[in-house]
């Protein structure tokens, strides 16, 4: 008699795509990646951290998928050094800077009175030298003539979300950061909103990576452009670009 029939070969799940997401997309990087799933597709996995960082890591040569940045520079560094593939790269969501507080400070603050608000207490932000959070934010305080007065109580966080924590644990009087985290912590409150014009506009570009190897990663990077998609951070309060 003839041997047995060989069993039908298992086929393995395509890999899901690794995102590299600036901080700030935590909870919106998160609906959509539970959007996606929903559709059948494995889900992606997702890593946020410091836009400036995410770049540095991309160009040791991590094998991520996609990049989102919190800001055009630290995209236009991986560009710069060819690890984007050609016409992927697009703009994604817009932001706005605010000034947070903790929930239990009843008090709103005009910017122009910042330094006298903060007294002997610390305003949190993100590294002003490298984070884009950081980066608008003292551009905006720059504008705003108040930088060298607040520079020396700033207490500088590795991303914004770190930023958000020191206000969430009253271990900062104030803090600068999106209005996107704002919204996404319970523990904190706007107590005044920068003027759009005070910094470069806050845009978030999206590209995939030459070291992706998810099939799937295109079409996410698709489904996140669509307007299905765009739709999910806009509840998050993200304006699409």
């Amino acid at each position: 008699m003839g041997g047995l029939l060989a069993a039908p070969r298992a086929f393995a799940a395509p890999r899901a795509p690794l995102v590299l997401a600036a901080a700030s997309l935590q909870e919106s990087m998160n609906a959509a990646a539970d959007a996606w799933a929903r559709k059948g597709h494995p889900r992606p996995v997702l890593s946020f951290a410091a836009s400036s960082a995410l770049a540095r890591q991309v160009a040791a040569g991590a094998p991520a998928d996609l990049f989102v940045s919190a800001d055009e520079p630290w995209m236009d560094d991986v560009e710069r050094r060819g690890l984007i593939v050609a016409g992927t790269r697009a703009p994604f969501l817009g932001n706005r800077l605010v000034l947070v507080t903790p929930r239990s400070n009843p008090a709103n603050v005009a910017l122009g009175n910042l330094a006298a608000a903060l007294g002997n207490g610390r305003l949190a932000m993100a590294d002003p030298d490298s984070v884009p959070a950081g980066k608008y934010g003292k551009a905006a305080l720059e504008k705003l003539g108040l930088w060298s007065a607040v520079a020396p109580k700033v207490v500088r966080a590795e991303n914004v979300r770190a930023a958000l924590a020191f206000v969430e644990r009253g271990a900062a009087q104030y803090g600068v950061v999106y209005l996107t985290d704002a919204r996404a912590s319970p523990k904190v409150r706007v107590a005044a909103t920068f003027p759009a014009d005070s910094h470069s506009p806050i845009r978030y570009p999206l590209a995939r990576l030459k070291a992706s190897t998810s099939p799937d990663a295109e079409p996410f990077r698709a489904f996140l452009l669509s307007r299905e998609g765009r739709s999910i951070f806009t509840r998050f309060g993200f304006s699409p670009l």
